[in-house]
């Protein structure tokens, strides 16, 4: 099956439909209908759910022998469901039934080269292979992607940095490069270091960027380094946007200090699932219906209507291999009011990462990264250049850290007497120190490694 991925430039402009191709139709028509949708009533935006999800679940059936042979084991047809609460007689589908299962979860009304082959970034272990519908998933996702940034007033024509998880090969200490006729300038986040930090920052001054597109750990990372080196003197942004990470509050506090601006983030995977973003008032992520279902399940796949729970998320943009009722392993919770904004969106009132983003105690209570570490101020946190959590035993946490000039034992105690008072004395601590900290092959950085099994 092929691997083939469509660019997209900056705008509604020639080169941007040119790019796109045959599918600059499907793109003007997913933006056209956005620029729309946003603003419909809860009622209309249900309607247009219950629409697709209809479509979705009669082409599942009788092109996709999986979803075909799972109808026929429970005794039931397409018309059996009917609503979002039917979708519950239909199981999780999980990473490991995808691999078990690939070849049957691909529509069999599909051609070999309306494929595009795609991989997960494996953080949670072994990356996940699938397939998208070939240019047609991609043009609705950038529609989507358009609609989302242009409510914090990004434009694809506006002059834009990247950290993300590129790995810019070096020539003559240049550690960018220009894309998309000069509207992206994509830095390596791979060799951000005290070397090379005036180099970055020369560049960026010369390209005078209006927004930084980024990892969390990516672009924090360079914001310490700035700091660190006195060269935050930067020409003013408009905007920070986070996105592929979890962003933790005291993240987000310190690259909006950093850069004097606003941090925006959105929520989204490479499996096009569920996608959500914050608006221009409001911090919470907004979920878009017109994207597919959204669930928070608790363990036997049950919606919940309050706490936190497990997120779920039915496609309605990928014909080529539908994902209904996909467990991602990401935990979240549902907003009960709406925004401000005028949106009748759903809201997450949280998303708390990666179900594998835990810490587990000595009596097996199980604390979340953000409320053991990121949702509490650690004063040592601003003498530390990289910090990355290791679990192998339960109650045992290592902090592999490295540390600037300024760290001190007063630091270690700090972090000891927090964690005991969090966990309640069920967590023993112990302090790596290192020269630097692996990032995955996709350029993120994991504050948590968790070999505990649970």
């Amino acid at each position: 099956m092929s691997n083939n991925k469509i660019k997209l430039s900056q705008g509604m402009t020639s080169k941007a439909f040119n790019i796109l191709g045959k599918n600059s139709l499907t793109f003007k028509r997913t933006y056209d209908l956005l620029k729309k949708s946003q603003w419909w009533s809860v009622d209309k935006l249900e309607e247009y759910q219950l629409e697709q999800f209809s479509k979705l679940i009669n082409h599942a059936y009788e092109n996709v022998p999986y979803y075909h042979r799972i109808f026929d084991e429970r005794g039931l047809k397409p018309k059996d469901i009917q609503d979002f609460k039917d979708l519950e007689q239909l199981p999780l589908l999980t990473r490991d039934i995808i691999r078990e299962n690939s070849r049957d979860l691909c529509a069999r009304n599909y051609s070999p080269g309306q494929f595009q082959h795609v991989t997960t970034g494996g953080s949670s272990g072994t990356p996940l292979e699938l397939y998208l519908e070939s240019g047609v998933t991609d043009a609705k996702e950038w529609a989507f992607m358009k609609t989302q940034w242009e409510r914090v007033g990004y434009r694809f024509r506006d002059r834009c940095s990247i950290f993300r998880g590129y790995n810019v090969p070096p020539s003559e200490n240049k550690f960018w490069k220009s894309q998309l006729f000069g509207r992206w300038m994509i830095f390596s986040s791979y060799d951000i270091n005290e070397k090379n930090i005036e180099s970055y920052v020369k560049k960026i001054k010369e390209y005078k960027p209006e927004f930084i597109q980024a990892y969390p750990s990516a672009i924090t990372l360079f914001a310490k380094h700035l700091n660190e080196n006195d060269l935050n003197n930067f020409p003013p942004i408009k905007a920070v946007l986070c996105g592929s990470e979890n962003i933790f509050p005291m993240q987000r506090k310190f690259l909006e200090e950093t850069f004097n601006t606003r941090v925006y983030s959105w929520y989204g995977l490479t499996e096009k699932v569920v996608l959500a973003g914050e608006c221009e008032v409001s911090n919470h992520y907004h979920i878009f219906p017109e994207y597919g279902i959204t669930e928070v399940v608790d363990e036997s796949g049950i919606n919940v209507s309050k706490g936190l729970g497990e997120i779920v998320g039915t496609s309605f943009n990928n014909y080529a291999m539908p994902l209904i009722r996909y467990k991602m392993g990401d935990m979240g919770e549902l907003r009960s009011k709406k925004c401000d904004c005028g949106r009748e969106y759903p809201l997450f009132e949280r998303v708390e990462g990666r179900s594998q983003d835990i810490i587990i105690t000595r009596d097996n209570s199980r604390i979340t990264l953000t409320a053991l570490i990121f949702g509490q101020h650690f004063n040592a946190f601003s003498h530390i250049k990289e910090l990355q959590l290791v679990q192998e035993k339960k109650g045992e946490l290592t902090f592999k850290i490295v540390k600037s000039d300024k760290f001190n034992t007063g630091d270690e105690k700090e972090i000891l007497e927090k964690i005991k008072g969090i966990s309640h004395d069920q967590i023993d601590i112990d302090f790596l120190y290192v020269n630097s900290i692996q990032k995955t092959e996709r350029g993120k950085h994991r504050f948590l490694i968790q070999n505990v099994k649970f």
